[in-house]
Order: C-alpha cells, then structure tokens, then sequence
C-alpha cells in the first residue's frame, strides 16, 4: 500500500486514502501517525482490503512533514 493522499494531518496523527500497489483499489487510513517507524514499517504490511496483498520489495517510504527531533 502506498500513500496516496493525506486527507488531514494534526501534528502527527493523519487519515489518508491509501492505493494498493498491485490491483490499484483505494481503502481508508483512520489514526496513522506520521513518523519514520509507521511510515517504514507499519504501511507496508497493511494488506489490501481487495487483493489482500501488502506492499512489495520495491516499495519506497514517503519522509514525514516533520523531522524526528522536532516537537510538535
């Protein structure tokens, strides 16, 4: 699953439309949080709603809005 619009971010708790990188079905992120670990770790081991497939080898993680040393 890949990010495919962050539809309101506060700090850095999110909800997003994420896109399947293999059948190209969208699905809802509720309480993402905005961080190197979830966007590395958690997102791609989401499985798709449809196809029930997680994100491939070649998936790249996008870099949070604000830096791991900044308080928000």
């Amino acid at each position: 699953m890949i990010i495919k619009e962050v539809l309101v971010q506060h700090r850095r708790d999110f909800n997003a439309i994420l896109e399947c990188d293999h059948c190209g079905k969208n699905q809802s992120l509720v309480n993402g949080y905005d961080d190197d670990y979830y966007h590395c770790n958690v997102i791609p081991a989401i499985k798709c709603e449809s196809c029930g497939k997680s994100a491939g080898d070649n998936y790249k993680p996008v870099s949070t809005k604000y830096g791991a040393h900044e308080v928000i």
